[in-house]
């Protein structure tokens, strides 16, 4: 059975378009979520995906419609190949039940790994010159170092450390490890 996915990233957009060309594609279900790309939560494509079986095909209008990223769309093709369902993207030209869909496929599939490799590479280069410039990585403390030498001389006076946490609005926790950086 051919069944189509369709998805529109807001509530003002129309999926006409995508309904048209997958209709004309000869698909007998389809299923359409109105979500961004990067929202994790799209109930039409998890039904979608689990009303799929071995001989079916899914179809899309475009790739960028199952998702933004790459590595996700890799991870959902694999999962299609092992479930022995077919993929087709009518605006990419690919269909994994042809040879050279399935040869365009390799290539998105090499690409996208070696843009998750220049990413890396241009992400570590990117930190190494932050860290040259001195900046400091990682989240801000909670605590101010004002705060930490308040709740040393509170504690040193006898208070419980869980008032003195309560009393500067952070954790326990927070509190330890803010007097283990202070050299406490």
């Amino acid at each position: 059975m051919k069944i189509g996915y369709a998805r529109v990233s807001t509530d003002d957009q129309n999926p006409d378009l995508q309904l048209t060309a997958l209709k004309g594609a000869g698909c007998e279900k389809i299923f359409t979520d109105k979500a961004t790309g990067a929202n994790v939560n799209r109930p039409q494509l998890t039904k979608c995906l689990k009303s799929m079986s071995e001989g079916d095909a899914l179809t899309v209008w475009k790739l960028d419609r199952l998702g933004r990223s790459l590595r996700d769309l890799i991870i959902l093709m694999d999962d299609l190949k092992a479930r022995g369902v077919a993929f087709r993207s009518l605006t990419e030209s690919i269909d994994t039940t042809t040879a050279t869909g399935r040869a365009k496929w390799q290539i998105v599939g090499i690409l996208a790994e070696l843009e998750r490799s220049l990413i890396q590479e241009r992400t570590k280069a990117g930190r190494a010159a932050a860290v040259v410039r001195g900046v400091k990585m990682g989240r801000k403390p909670k605590l101010t170092p004002q705060q930490v030498a308040h709740a040393r001389r509170l504690i040193g006076q006898g208070e419980r450390p869980d008032t003195v946490a309560q009393s500067l609005n952070v954790s326990r926790r927070t509190l330890y490890r803010g007097l283990a950086a202070s050299g406490v």
